[in-house]
């Protein structure tokens, strides 16, 4: 089964517009487990615009599904993370300033320096992640860092899909083949929403997990935040 990871950030977002609690994200982050969300990701960045690292320790113990963590590994990320103890971490490139996420490791020049970090996660029981672009050179040398899973960053399939989605589909077929010839859990995100989640889900092998939040809270601004997760759920049947 490939389980549905709901991103919270845009939430975080909402609220710190305006400083206070409304929307109140612990109980956001309740109402999606209970509205069928078998995970929770965050993903707090130094200037904490939107998840604060003080949201990411009241989370930990309320929460009953899988906790993922996302964040470029710096020390206070790496020393949150150590904290917290979720189920997951994902490590993804970003630099401080970025926007969003866009753009895979370079697994090969930054081999040594993921395969340290990785170490301490995976001696702490943390399982980890790395956010990948769908290049079979960068995935294979994933494996020698001794990460358990990648990410596979899907903005290209989702930018080409309403055009052909069978040849924005290709490249993640390749990476899906790859990624489980190395002995790797695959889960994806970025830019997946309801019009092209299913056929994604569909024919990619091996597919464990896809995080998912801006598409997401967008729906659930016309729909509702139930309404929204059932929706996607039935995109992974």
């Amino acid at each position: 089964m490939t389980k549905l990871s709901v991103n919270i950030n845009k939430i975080a977002t909402l609220r710190n517009t305006r400083g206070g609690n409304l929307p109140d994200l612990i109980r956001m982050a309740l109402d999606c487990e209970r509205y069928g969300a078998q995970g929770i990701t965050v993903h707090p960045r130094p200037d904490e615009r939107h998840i604060r690292y003080r949201d990411v320790c009241e989370l930990k113990p309320v929460l009953s599904t899988e906790f993922n963590i996302e964040g470029y590994p710096s020390k206070p990320f790496i020393d949150l993370v150590l904290e917290v103890k979720p189920a997951q971490v994902t490590l993804v490139p970003d630099p401080p300033d970025a926007l969003t996420s866009n753009a895979g490791w370079d697994t090969i020049q930054y081999e040594h320096f993921l395969r340290d970090v990785i170490y301490d996660f995976k001696r702490n029981e943390i399982r980890t992640s790395l956010f990948v672009d769908p290049d079979v050179r960068m995935i294979r040398n994933a494996a020698r860092t001794g990460t358990d899973r990648i990410e596979l960053y899907t903005e290209a399939y989702a930018k080409h899909f309403p055009v052909n989605r069978e040849a924005a589909l290709e490249p993640f077929l390749k990476a899906a083949q790859v990624a489980q010839e190395e002995g790797l859990g695959l889960n994806a995100g970025h830019d997946l929403n309801l019009e092209n989640l299913h056929y994604f889900y569909s024919n990619v092998p091996g597919l464990l997990e896809v995080s998912i939040g801006h598409a997401l809270i967008c729906d659930a601004l016309y729909l509702g935040i139930e309404n929204a997760i059932q929706l996607y759920l039935r995109q992974l049947k």
